[in-house]
């Protein structure tokens, strides 16, 4: 299962009122687990930095000015990100801003499944902050990076927020279990344990064994200790 954890910085708030993309990050994963594979790019709005915008990512229109035009990373772009599944924090935001962007260059509308790992938090946190930061210090993941909005690097964070949301590592070995058993791997290949030459020797004084034996008899014939209590009073 491929997703694409995604997460873009803007001029603004409204792609309708003029506002663009200037940073797209995403990270790849393969069932729940990052690649290292990764989609990186500034973008040239062609318009001026608000300063409030600055403020939050750092991105000033002169550094932005050499960069490539949307229209010119489009294509790398929809390759990298294939028809996975998208992972964002706040979806409505981040596609508003790239199906705006695509259609304006004659493009369509990207038809990705997304999952808005924002819901997803709400879901499982109801009446909790579920902004990036305040999930992150729930769930304990270091962010002291995150001194500036920045696409990449909340991407990557955003993935170890996803993993948790989604039930935390425990989902990435179930799916490594399954794969490998399917695949002849060494989740299926176990080497067999060989039995001990010797059995070791009963630890149980017979008063223990006496005293857990008329314990049991309380319990009366269906108990299910009253398989094991045999074996164990014989040693």
């Amino acid at each position: 299962m491929r997703e694409i954890v995604l997460d873009t910085e803007t001029t603004g708030l409204s792609p309708q009122g003029g506002d663009r993309l200037v940073e797209i990050g995403c990270v790849e994963l393969i069932n729940h687990i990052p690649t290292g594979k990764h989609f990186h790019v500034y973008i040239n709005p062609q318009r001026s930095m608000p300063e409030e915008a600055f403020r939050v990512h750092g991105l000033s229109e002169e550094f932005l000015s050499d960069k490539p035009l949307f229209a010119a990373i489009i294509d790398d772009f929809l390759a990298f990100i294939g028809d996975a599944t998208l992972v964002i924090h706040n979806a409505p935001f981040d596609m508003g801003f790239l199906n705006a962007q695509l259609i304006n260059a004659g493009r369509t509308a990207l038809a990705n499944p997304v999952i808005d790992t924002v819901m997803v938090a709400r879901q499982k946190h109801p009446g909790a902050r579920v902004s990036l930061d305040a999930l992150c210090k729930h769930y304990g993941i270091d962010n002291s990076r995150r001194t500036l909005h920045g696409a990449l690097l909340d991407s990557e964070i955003l993935a170890e927020v996803y993993l948790e949301l989604i039930g935390g590592k425990q989902v990435s070995l179930a799916l490594m279990a399954d794969e490998g058993a399917n695949a002849g791997s060494i989740v299926a290949d176990r080497i067999p344990v060989r039995p001990r030459p010797a059995p070791l020797p009963n630890r149980i004084t017979a008063a223990e064994a006496d005293a857990h034996a008329a314990f049991i008899a309380k319990m009366g014939d269906s108990a299910i200790w009253g398989r094991y209590a045999p074996s164990q009073a014989a040693g």
